[in-house]
């Protein structure tokens, strides 16, 4: 009886080894939960890149606004800064997406998963501070320019 009871508690032990074996075979590992990751970056990244034309534009005719004003007999020296101020933050947003994306590096080079993992973490809270700015500065030249 003790031999049956013994070789019952093996075979459970195998089966639940096994199993774990299985699913953890199975789950996703470090590198494909990096990939993910690093197309997260990407997706922050590409939500607001198609928008760097708009900075320059709207810097642009901040700009020109500012200048309207200056050549004006009675100039609201107020606005003419408050416009002066808004075409650098545009400016500044624009520059913070070329800043991040110089640093980026695409490639894992010798890090081990890990490594990655955390560099892509990161990342992430770099483009996202980007992303931000980038859409707080394009509110803001809407409701200055448009008032």
């Amino acid at each position: 009886m003790d031999q049956k009871m013994n070789s019952m508690k093996l075979t459970r032990i195998c089966l639940i080894f096994s199993l774990v074996l299985f699913f953890q075979a199975c789950g996703p590992n470090q590198k494909d939960l990096n990939l993910e990751k690093r197309a997260e970056v990407m997706a922050v990244h590409d939500e607001v890149m198609p928008k760097m034309g708009q900075l320059k534009s709207l810097e642009k005719k901040a700009l020109q606004r500012a200048d309207e004003l200056a050549a004006m007999d009675t100039v609201n020296l107020v606005k003419m800064e408050e416009l002066k101020s808004l075409a650098a933050e545009l400016d500044q947003a624009y520059e913070g997406m070329f800043v991040w994306m110089r640093q980026y590096e695409t490639e894992d080079k010798d890090r081990t998963p890990e490594e990655v993992k955390t560099y892509l973490e990161e990342q992430m809270a770099s483009v996202s501070e980007v992303n931000r700015i980038m859409k707080v500065v394009l509110a803001k030249a809407d409701s200055v320019l448009n008032d």
